[in-house]
């Protein structure tokens, strides 16, 4: 087994691992939401079943508020009678009397048809004789309620002036706060439930609680808040009974639907936080590996360096001792190789020069060196799509390089057997080179894989010459090298993208 395929099983793992604990994670998280979303539930239906009992006690208060205006109502209409009956010739007077002195606590003023006061009843003992707070308190009277017409003697006429009872009015009061503080504590709700108290028309807002002053002043904003109240719970209806209703939208507090997103909040912060340390590695792990690469590549350059210049000294002196020209000749050509590949590594980990060159021509080097080390059973071609000259920037030792690497693998997968053909096309920005063979092909699921180092399908390969290869294009050339296409025993084509 390959260091490559270690990694990919150690990632493996680790994603497993990781989702595992994720998945823990979320789910023990989970069962506290819903337990904390069950008891905030509660508190929700606490709050709308005590609601409704307060509907109940304040609808029962006011039928009560009713029920004794009635009967004052009643009372005074029975004071009128005995008025009138008083003003008859009447054998017995007893009972009118008792009906007349038994109203003790309405206020009533009687009146003949000029409006003058002639009697009154339960007001102001010290004032009772001043006609100017007579007149006050019966034009008060007439604004609360409508005075009671009484028919005398041959056609004459008195009326009846009376107002509300002071119990009656006590009562009133106590009412209006209940009404009041039934309002206030469906705005101010100890469930903290965003909330909105509107009248029969669910347009008109009464009191609202939980929710922002200024957004329910939106008419647009309202009516959705509205409609999605309605949608989750059904409104609490409010009848105090005079038969106008009112009605009250809830919905689930703040808190129980931020509880509801925690999760999947929390999954997502978990899902940064992995993806940033992932980077951070990764990042790390390159800067490691470019380091690495750098060092092995001046070593190495170092290294070739002494046998190199020993060789050249070499050669000189075997010249004057009577080498043959054409050994000599061959000697050379390899220590200009040893001279080169020096080079190329000496140029890793710097800034290399970019000459404008034609790309063809370096392709045809490149081939023609390769061309006589390989067999003679793979045939090369090489051709451009344009027919004009085709230059780029390159630095040609590390660019040849990349060709020898990219003919070296090509020659490995089709087994010295078969043909490459390199393809130049010259576009408006980009010159497109594609270096296609009839090897074995590359599985779609390897396209990205075979460019990691490490990777390699030989039983004594280092994996580093695709890795090798794209770090030349993308990181000193900023071009682009990837697979164009392959297929399974019938070839792969690379695809290299230069800038012009």
């Amino acid at each position: 087994m390959n260091i490559y395929s270690k990694k990919q099983r150690w990632k493996l793992w680790l994603l497993v691992t990781a989702v595992v604990i994720i998945g823990a994670s979320l789910w023990y998280t989970n069962i506290l939401v819903n337990k904390i979303a069950q008891e905030e539930r509660r508190k929700v239906k606490l709050w709308a079943d005590a609601v409704q009992k307060k509907v109940n006690l304040v609808k029962y208060t006011n039928g009560l508020f009713n029920k004794i205006r009635t009967e004052e109502r009643k009372k005074v209409e029975l004071w009128a009678e005995a008025t009138k009956q008083l003003s008859k010739e009447l054998t017995d007077y007893g009972f009118v009397l008792k009906v007349v002195s038994d109203n003790t606590t309405v206020p009533v003023i009687l009146a003949n048809e000029k409006g003058v006061p002639i009697t009154s009843r339960n007001l102001d003992p010290a004032r009772e004789k001043d006609p100017v707070y007579l007149n006050e308190q019966m034009k008060l009277m007439a604004s609360m309620q409508e005075p009671i017409e009484i028919t005398i003697y041959k056609g004459q006429k008195n009326y009846l002036y009376y107002q509300d009872s002071r119990l009656f009015s006590e009562l009133k009061t106590v009412l209006d706060d209940l009404v009041r503080s039934f309002i206030s504590e469906v705005a101010v709700n100890s469930a903290s439930v965003p909330v909105i108290y509107t009248d029969s028309t669910k347009l008109n807002v009464i009191a609202s609680g939980n929710i922002d002053s200024l957004k329910i002043k939106d008419t647009t904003f309202l009516k959705e808040s509205i409609a999605a109240m309605a949608a989750q719970n059904h409104p609490i209806e409010v009848e105090f009974g005079d038969g106008s209703k009112s009605y009250i939208f809830y919905k689930e507090s703040t808190l129980l639907t931020q509880l509801k997103y925690y999760p999947y909040v929390m999954f997502g912060i978990i899902g940064l936080f992995l993806f940033i340390a992932y980077l951070l590695f990764s990042t790390a792990r390159k800067v490691e590996q470019n380091q690495v690469w750098v060092g092995m590549a001046k070593e190495t350059a170092h290294q070739l360096g002494t046998p190199l210049s020993s060789l050249i000294a070499w050669l000189e002196y075997l010249k004057t001792d009577g080498l043959p020209a054409e050994t000599a000749a061959e000697i050379e050509k390899d220590i200009k190789r040893l001279e080169t590949i020096t080079e190329r590594f000496s140029k890793i980990g710097s800034v290399p020069v970019l000459d404008k060159v034609n790309v063809v021509k370096v392709l045809n080097d490149a081939v023609s060196y390769m061309k006589l080390r390989t067999s003679k059973n793979v045939t090369f071609t090489t051709e451009q799509t344009s027919g004009q000259e085709i230059t780029a920037k390159l630095n040609v030792p590390l660019f040849e390089w990349v060709i020898e690497n990219l003919i070296r693998n090509a020659v490995d997968a089709m087994n010295g057997t078969g043909a490459i053909k390199i393809t130049v096309s010259d576009q408006t920005q980009y010159v497109y080179i594609d270096i296609a063979d009839t090897g074995k092909g590359i599985p779609k699921s390897k396209y990205k894989t075979i460019f990691e180092p490490g990777y390699t399908t030989k039983k004594r390969g280092w994996g580093l010459g695709l890795s090798l290869t794209k770090r030349i294009i993308e990181n000193y050339h900023s071009g682009k090298i990837f697979v164009k296409s392959s297929e399974v025993d019938k070839g792969t084509t690379f695809r290299i993208v230069l800038n012009k």
